[in-house]
């Protein structure tokens, strides 16, 4: 019998990762060993989802894998970003074969993430590539995954979506222009619940604000 693929893999708290996590577990060559996040230093948060960092290390105690955390600046050149990820995965003591991504659909930054992790001669994988993301929101949802919206572009969605759950009332007041998964940087989320989870974090949202041109709802600890 060969040995499992040993999977390391990019954690944003979000529900794309979530549910690639809930993918790459349901193969049977697989074995996920660690989750990667890069954190805005100064704020102490995940970037763009703006999710504190003791809310992903709690997501990671429960799903029972070791975080490894990457410190960035904000805003983050890209020579720094690379830099500090190439050190950031010499530096990860559980072994990997593979570095895996939530990404669904935009070229440009798989072929982004392809070259830079060639450079650093570690090969990747996309587990939800090319999925179409209508299909891919609600199977989500039906899998357990209760995310919620922590992040909005208000140039391209509403304010107030800014706090409210990723769910099936979500996808039919979403219009048409937004994509299902937020995939075009419409809004980032927070996964609160999901089957690899075992138990949901209880969070509540403290106060809603702009920051760098987003809507930012700041979600803090209740349990």
């Amino acid at each position: 019998m060969s040995a499992k693929r040993r999977v390391l893999l990019s954690w944003s708290s979000g529900k794309d990762s979530a549910f690639a996590l809930r993918t790459l577990r349901q193969d049977p060559d697989v074995s996920v060993v660690g989750l990667l996040t890069t954190l805005d230093a100064a704020a102490n948060r995940v970037a763009m989802h703006a999710v504190r960092r003791e809310l992903v290390e709690r997501q990671a105690a429960l799903i029972g894998l070791p975080l490894h955390t990457i410190d960035l600046p904000w805003p983050c050149p890209n020579a720094v970003y690379e830099s500090a990820v190439r050190q950031a995965l010499a530096h990860v003591d559980t072994a990997f074969d593979t570095v895996a991504f939530g990404d669904l659909f935009l070229a440009d930054i798989r072929a982004y993430r392809e070259s830079q992790m060639r450079r650093l001669g570690v090969p990747v994988e996309f587990p939800l590539w090319g999925r179409d993301t209508t299909e891919l929101a609600q199977e989500m949802i039906t899998s357990g995954i209760d995310a919620i919206i922590t992040c909005v572009d208000p140039n391209q969605c509403p304010d107030a979506w800014a706090g409210r759950h990723f769910d099936t009332e979500f996808l039919a007041d979403a219009p048409a222009s937004v994509d299902r998964c937020g995939e075009n940087g419409e809004f980032h989320t927070f996964v609160a619940a999901s089957p690899d989870f075992g138990e949901r974090i209880g969070v509540n949202v403290a106060s809603l604000s702009r920051r760098d041109g987003f809507v930012i709802a700041d979600l803090v600890p209740c349990d």
